[in-house]
């Protein structure tokens, strides 16, 4: 941890009462600070530090929240706006240009020599100029991922992922390729599941 960060935390005094509750879920629960930056604290310290190392190896970048520093079971790290993509494709459907976004982030991916090329509709946030943010990383240099398996999932309940996929068909073939055939048996394999269950 830098000089900066660990002042940072080492400095960090905080009444919840004067946060807004941003949200919980399975990992954890994100604090509003009164400073516009979050706090989130984990249930499992191993998934914090999971996270935190993601976001440290990441910074700077684009696609990814700040992040300020860590300790015990928490961290903190700037705030993502936006609305999540899954809300965003309700109220907004799905056109060429997210799609474009969508595929921008997924090449970052690679560059950023991530193991895990996916992330859920859930942990992508479309911004106010359309740009998109990544919340909750997770496993991204520790789980092998060679296509967006739980994305094309959600894309599949929301009802757009033969349109998303045209899309891809059309910006890049070969991505297209190398996605078409693993993203389908994956979504045949989810639907006879369910047949079964039924």
């Amino acid at each position: 941890m830098n000089g900066t960060y660990k002042k940072y935390i080492d400095n960090f005094a905080v009444n919840l009462l004067d946060c807004k509750l941003l949200g919980k879920g399975h990992n954890g629960i994100v604090f509003l600070l009164p400073d516009s930056k979050v706090l989130k604290i984990c249930f499992s310290k191993k998934s914090l530090i999971g996270e935190y190392y993601i976001l440290k190896r990441v910074k700077n970048n684009k696609y990814f929240p700040k992040v300020y520093g860590m300790c015990g079971n928490y961290m903190v790290r700037d705030c993502v706006y936006g609305i999540c993509l899954t809300k965003y494709i309700k109220e907004n459907g799905l056109d060429r240009e997210l799609t474009v976004k969508i595929i921008e982030l997924l090449k970052e991916f690679e560059k950023l020599k991530f193991m895990k090329l996916d992330v859920r509709c859930k942990d992508i946030y479309v911004q106010e100029d359309k740009n998109l943010k990544i919340i909750d990383p997770k496993k991204f240099y520790s789980k092998k991922r060679n296509f967006p398996r739980h994305l094309c999932k959600g894309l599949y309940k929301l009802k757009v992922l033969d349109s998303f996929m045209g899309y891809v068909k059309e910006e890049d073939f070969d991505l297209y390729k190398k996605w078409n055939y693993k993203v389908y048996k994956y979504i045949y394999e989810i639907k006879e599941e369910n047949n079964i269950l039924e």
